[in-house]
């Protein structure tokens, strides 16, 4: 899952400067103070003088890497200090035993329709990384006809419902042209069976004439009822751990402005398909282009199912996230669900 990002100016240092950064970011991800050269001396893959580490610091200061919030401080690394990091990681990390035991027990165990998984996982994702997580599923229309059925409401009222294989129901209203009998509902139910199961919602076929005129009429109303509802459909979002921003940030004012970001799911939905178009599977502060986040960063992994994108997986944290653990949070949940996903609707 590593990035594949256009290396910035001046974007390659040096290995006793790119150890040094390194120690810098994992310290004040680790701590959230400000990291002094005294400290980073102490590190034993770094075999210089605490006068060298300022000297270098200081270096790296004067190249963006890093910035120095109080004069007698240490230095926190600046976005491009995290993102040489995340750039540089030899892997995305690994999940402990028992995180790893988490995500296997939940796959195995969790239950209900696809919406309640994708919530669930939103759940579980926040729980690994101590972020708020963001799952946003596939559209109804990928999913194929499982059974349908046309049921009179009485007054020249029916309703046309299908039954998906990911276990969302559509219905759609039917305004009738006149009383249709049980009969007739009966036929045209089951030659609607017949000709859209294992369908997708989004490319429903065109059915064939059964020689009954009026199951034939009711066929027409029932097949452009659903496809008007998939051309409707979006995206399901689906947000963990909202709650987890308040210790994650110091000022209340970025939470509430990173909670109202969360609560516009077409804003998260195109918020996670920029990163992922643009070639990243992280964007750190300004690099998302959403300026109510600029001091967030963004883990992102797609859902894929045979190969098509179904959807992603986000974690939304401070621009300090431990990286190296989400990425590999998000790589582990976003394989499983893509494979549930697939083996609910017969891809897997």
């Amino acid at each position: 899952m590593n990035d594949t990002h256009e290396q910035r100016p001046g974007g390659e240092l040096d290995p006793r400067k790119a150890a040094i950064l390194e120690a810098v970011v994992s310290g004040y991800i680790g701590t959230a103070q400000p990291v002094g050269s005294s400290v980073i001396a102490k590190d034993a893959s770094i075999s210089v003088s605490p006068a060298t580490v300022r000297s270098e610091m200081v270096a790296l200061e004067r190249e963006g890497y890093l910035m120095q919030p109080h004069t007698s401080a240490g230095r926190i690394p600046t976005d491009k200090g995290y993102r040489f990091f995340v750039d540089h990681l030899a892997s995305p990390g690994v999940l402990g035993p028992q995180q790893r035991q988490k995500v296997s027990s939940f796959f195995d165990h969790v239950q209900g329709g696809l919406e309640d998984v994708l919530e669930s996982t939103s759940s579980l994702l926040s729980d690994l990384t101590s972020y708020a997580a963001v799952v946003v599923g596939p559209s109804h229309e990928q999913a194929s006809v499982r059974s349908v059925q046309v049921v009179g409401l009485g007054a020249r009222r029916g309703l046309v419902v299908a039954v998906l294989a990911d276990g969302a129901v559509e219905n759609r209203p039917l305004e009738l042209p006149e009383e249709i009998d049980d009969a007739v509902l009966g036929a045209t139910t089951a030659h609607l069976q017949r000709a859209l199961a294992g369908a997708t919602l989004g490319a429903l076929p065109a059915v064939v004439a059964s020689g009954n005129t009026a199951v034939d009429e009711l066929c027409t109303m029932a097949t452009t009822a659903l496809a008007a509802a998939s051309s409707q459909d979006h995206e399901q979002v689906f947000v963990g751990g909202p709650s987890r921003l308040a210790s994650a940030f110091d000022a209340i004012e970025t939470v509430r402005g990173v909670l109202g970001i969360l609560e516009q799911q077409l804003v998260v939905v195109s918020l996670l398909r920029d990163v992922m178009e643009s070639g990243l599977s992280v964007a750190i502060g300004s690099e998302h282009g959403f300026e109510p986040l600029a001091s967030c960063a963004v883990v992102v992994a797609p859902l894929e199912i045979n190969g098509r994108q179904a959807g992603a997986i986000g974690i939304l944290g401070p621009t300090r996230m431990d990286y190296p653990s989400a990425m590999a949070a998000a790589e582990v949940v976003s394989s499983e669900l893509s494979e549930r996903i697939g083996a609910e609707r017969g891809d897997g």
